[in-house]
């Protein structure tokens, strides 16, 4: 059976964008009930090595983007990736909901051959075939950053759950 490269892609990153922006809301809902500075949260980490909160979900919004675009042979909207505030955030959720629901389902015929080139942080590029780069880069990428939101949240008390992180399918 074959299943379509866009709806294989583009709806799995529409539900977990749709689920981030449920999970932004309810963390800035849940900072203004407790009197938190919003930036405690925006700016938490779980080991201090890593990203806090905000850079995760600009990667994710990016690595949405990046994927569904590059798949499609589109042009890939740039953004500054200085999202400060919570509403900056979901701005940012909007605009990658925004730019890959606006992506025609034909581009993505032949994508699942096409070759993709990265150069991730250095200087050597990396190159594979669509459907390696989607199945076996592009979503460990953007789940693990999603994720890593999601764990955040969750250990700086606010209230979700698995419901939340699934989001509406």
């Amino acid at each position: 059976m074959t299943i379509l490269l866009y709806a294989a892609s583009v709806p799995v990153f529409q539900q977990l964008l749709g689920s981030l922006d449920q999970l932004l809301a309810k963390a800035e809902a849940h900072a203004a009930e407790r009197k938190i500075d919003p930036d405690a949260l925006l700016q938490a980490r779980l080991f201090p090595d890593m990203f806090p909160l905000a850079k995760q979900v600009q990667i994710a919004c990016d690595f949405a983007r990046g994927v569904s675009g590059r798949l499609a042979g589109a042009e890939l909207p740039v953004f500054d990736g200085e999202q400060k505030t919570f509403a900056d955030l979901r701005t940012l959720v909007a605009a990658s909901l925004d730019f890959i629901g606006g992506l025609d389902p034909a581009a993505f015929e032949g994508g699942e051959s096409r070759e993709i080139v990265l150069r991730p942080g250095t200087p050597k590029e990396r190159k594979m075939e669509g459907r390696n780069y989607l199945l076996h880069y592009g979503f460990p990428q953007f789940f693990f950053h999603v994720t890593t939101a999601y764990d955040l949240l969750r250990h700086n008390g606010v209230e979700v759950g698995k419901r939340d992180f699934m989001g509406n399918y």
